[in-house]
């Protein structure tokens, strides 16, 4: 191995690591301590904004369904203004998807919320959507795709780092191996943290958080029992998401939910 090569290798992943351990940040409403880079929270929104219409796009654009749009916009209002994301400063839009086949939500950075019409009429009660705009909601919150794109950035400049030192394209594929299993776990943890998010911010809007729990039964249904094993996949299984939802719901209620909420 050239020597020359190698030093170079460790100053790059030096340099790595340094740039993503080096940096961090407290995130003020879960408390956490963060390794985002130089992320922003207005570079999320902007880069939100920015990918809000082509990701729109690429699932059939906006309903034509007046009731539907209104619906979510109103549910996903009431989510973040009465509850603790109303002072995180993100700016939430809630968009309804055309798509009639794909049964997903998802956030982008900065606050910008998509649920398809696949999934929204598969849902039976405004909590059950309050669940699933909430659980977005909390991704924006934690920050999971500042994180994700630091993480992704540590990640290639590791493996770069890898196949330098090594000489060798198949060292680098496998690093990149790795480098994706390691993301992945990071996937569900985040998926977890969102979940639980998701009952607090619902549960302080005024929905019943138990109603989170029927959305994981639909998506359980909806899956048609082709997942994919959970280690493989960066969504942990709807049945292992119920555990923590109840456990999670045992820590924030422990004298019981209140009595009132809407289901």
């Amino acid at each position: 191995m050239n020597k020359i090569q190698l030093i170079i290798a460790l100053v790059v992943a030096a340099f790595s690591l340094l740039s993503y351990f080096g940096s961090s940040s407290v995130n003020p409403i879960t408390g956490e301590k963060q390794h985002i880079g130089g992320m922003s929270q207005k570079d999320e929104v902007a880069m939100g904004l920015q990918s809000a219409p082509q990701m729109a796009a690429q699932m059939g654009g906006l309903t034509q369904d007046a009731r539907a749009r209104q619906l979510v916009a109103a549910v996903g209002a009431k989510v973040v203004a009465q509850s603790v994301a109303a002072k995180s400063g993100y700016p939430f839009k809630f968009h309804t998807l055309a798509d009639p086949r794909t049964v997903n939500a998802f956030a982008l950075p900065g606050g910008q919320v998509f649920i398809t019409m696949a999934l929204l009429s598969r849902l039976e009660t405004e909590g059950q959507l309050a669940g699933v705009l909430g659980h977005e909601v909390g991704h924006v919150l934690a920050r999971h795709s500042a994180e994700r794109i630091a993480k992704d950035q540590l990640t290639q400049g590791l493996t770069g780092a890898f196949a330098m030192g090594a000489g060798s394209m198949d060292a680098a594929q496998v690093a990149r191996v790795v480098g994706q299993m390691t993301m992945l776990s990071y996937g569900r943890d985040d998926e977890l943290e969102a979940d639980a998010l998701g009952l607090r911010l619902m549960a302080e809007a005024g929905y019943d958080p138990r109603a989170l729990i029927k959305v994981m039964q639909i998506l359980e249904r909806a899956s048609g029992g082709s997942r994919q094993p959970e280690f493989a996949s960066s969504h942990p299984s709807p049945a292992n998401r119920v555990q923590k939802i109840n456990e999670a719901l045992a820590r924030a209620f422990p004298n019981g939910i209140p009595a009132g909420l809407t289901p």
